[in-house]
């Protein structure tokens, strides 16, 4: 057994108590011979290092993300998502630990062996379904008597959200999830042994103005064969492989960028009309525009302002003749 590191704060604070007297030496050695013991308990063992859960809980860093910015587009209100805590337990605590009645998602992970579980809390599962159907977002709890209709959408919603899980898994394994299984009932999922070893990830979630929890339970079972990527060495390895680029590769991307199209188009001007004006324009009627004649236009590149120009021919054809590049071109003209 290692022995207790002190840190410094801890040391100064033991000398100091020698010197005044609050703490005796022989008293001190007569503590270090007890010996130490730990309790351990065999029904929770711990199969991941600190180091792997550290990885997970980077990966599912970057899933918390990814899953914020599709739900926020899909549902088309703020959603915010983030890691709030990942730990191992025993299947049989954590089954233990989720309400009776919740939203269940259970997903295969090719080629990875054994299946995920996705939990949404009712709270959250409510409030996506009640924003697809265009309502504020208001949750309500009645997961016992999910509709057809209801239960389709939400396994819709979060069948979509599975590209997000893939490119997180992207740095480690490239994984195929498929949504197995929508079940309301924990009772009825039975993936493993009750004492197997299961690493829970929190996502701490909020929608609107409803909060709750995302649970993802991923089995021991499932992560064994890769457990060796999730080690910092290798993180590091695979990033420095990533560093290294071949000379021809660098051309080949340098020629294909030189090949891209650009849409380029010149405001020849803007101006303000009411609707009513609109409705009675006729021909020959004139629009004044709020370019004067002798400045110069702007040149859009994809939709930014890039150079100045001037009108012109050439070949009679209409053209234009660059005059000085617009530093910042991404700002919007006046």
């Amino acid at each position: 057994m290692s022995e207790e590191v002190l840190s410094q704060h801890e040391i100064d604070e033991l000398l100091s108590a020698l010197s005044s007297g609050e703490m005796d030496a022989n008293q001190l050695k007569e503590e270090k011979k007890d010996k130490k013991i730990r309790a351990y308990d065999f029904k929770r063992a711990l199969r991941f290092s600190k180091d792997q859960i550290r990885s997970i809980s980077r990966i599912h860093d970057n899933f918390a993300r990814l899953l914020s910015t599709y739900f926020s587009a899909q549902l088309r209100t703020y959603v915010d998502i983030s890691v709030a805590s990942v730990d191992q337990i025993p299947y049989e605590e954590y089954i233990r630990s989720i309400p009776t009645m919740t939203i269940l998602n259970v997903y295969s992970v090719s080629p990875l062996n054994g299946r995920m579980i996705f939990e949404f809390n009712p709270n959250i599962a409510y409030s996506m379904l009640d924003r697809m159907l265009g309502g504020k977002g208001d949750s309500v709890n009645k997961v016992d008597n999910l509709t057809e209709i209801e239960t389709t959408l939400m396994t819709q919603l979060f069948e979509k959200a599975l590209d997000n899980l893939q490119e997180a898994w992207s740095s480690v394994i490239e994984i195929d999830p498929i949504l197995e299984e929508f079940e309301v009932n924990p009772q009825f999922l039975q993936l493993v042994s009750p004492n197997e070893t299961v690493v829970v990830v929190s996502l701490d979630t909020t929608i609107g103005e409803s909060t709750g929890m995302i649970n993802i339970c991923i089995p021991h079972v499932v992560l064994e064969p890769i457990i060796p990527k999730l080690s910092a060495h290798y993180w590091m390895q695979n990033s420095e492989n990533k560093i290294e680029r071949k000379p021809e590769e660098y051309n080949i991307i340098a020629k294909n960028i030189k090949q891209t199209s650009l849409d380029l188009s010149v405001l020849l001007g803007k101006t303000e009309i009411t609707l009513e004006e609109l409705m009675y324009m006729d021909k020959d009627d004139t629009l004044y525009l709020d370019q004067l004649i002798d400045q110069p236009l702007s040149l859009y590149v994809d939709h930014k302002p890039k150079f100045l120009v001037q009108p012109g021919k050439r070949k009679h054809k209409l053209a234009v003749q660059v005059i000085e590049e617009i530093k910042g071109g991404d700002q919007n003209e006046e």
